[in-house]
Order: C-alpha cells, then sequence, then structure tokens
C-alpha cells in the first residue's frame, strides 16, 4: 500500500472509481480537476465567492422556530445539523464513453437542510 502511495504522489495522480462495472482508474490529478471543472463550466452552474452555508443555516432554523405546529419545540434538534458544511462533488469517470466524462455524484448528508428535506 505505502509503494502505491509513493508512486501515486510522485506522478501527481489518483484514484477513482468507474461509473459502470467494480473498476478502478487511475489518473492524473490535473485531469481529474479539468474534468470536475469542465463540467461545472459546461452546465452553467453559478460559482459564489462566499460560502452561503451559515445563513442557509439560520434560515432553516428560523423557520423551523416559527413552525411550532409541524415541529414541536422538543424535537426541533433532530432537524439541524449542528456542523453544516456545504455539499462536495465526486466525479465518476465514464470508461465506456468517448472522451472519458464523469458522472457527478454529490454528497448532501452535510448540508444544512439535509435532516430536514428526510
Amino acid at each position: 500500500m505505502k509503494l502505491i502511495q509513493t508512486k501515486l504522489s510522485e506522478n501527481d495522480a489518483m484514484i477513482t472509481t468507474a461509473d459502470k462495472g467494480n473498476s478502478l482508474v487511475i489518473l492524473p490529478t490535473q485531469q481529474y480537476n479539468t474534468k470536475i471543472q469542465d463540467f461545472i463550466y459546461k452546465n452553467n452552474f453559478q460559482t459564489s465567492t462566499t460560502n452561503p452555508t451559515k445563513s442557509f443555516q439560520n434560515q432553516i432554523r428560523k423557520t423551523i422556530s416559527c413552525n411550532t405546529t409541524l415541529i414541536p419545540k422538543d424535537s426541533k434538534w433532530r432537524y439541524v445539523d449542528l456542523n453544516p458544511s456545504a455539499p462536495t462533488i465526486k466525479g465518476l469517470i465514464k470508461l465506456h464513453k468517448p472522451d472519458r466524462p464523469i458522472r457527478p455524484v454529490v454528497n448532501w448528508r452535510n448540508a444544512p437542510a439535509y435532516k430536514l428535506s428526510q
């Protein structure tokens, strides 16, 4: 394992999973980052220089506090994440397509409204 990790760090490469099948893909880190950036650019996502997570968290807490008929005061802690963070994106490489694009997978578990949406 250590030998593989040193080879990856020496060559500035990374291991990620493929989209279909149970296989791993080794590719340069710069190429992976470029694929993620291209996906974001081609799909017209809006980027922000600030992190809006705190303001979303505050809005969710105010909404829960105001709606005591839906959520009782003694159980409102179940619907608020104490340490929220912005969702993260991970790209799975599509080996079966030309130019090997990515399939985005977004981890929403630490998002401010995740518990409330469940």
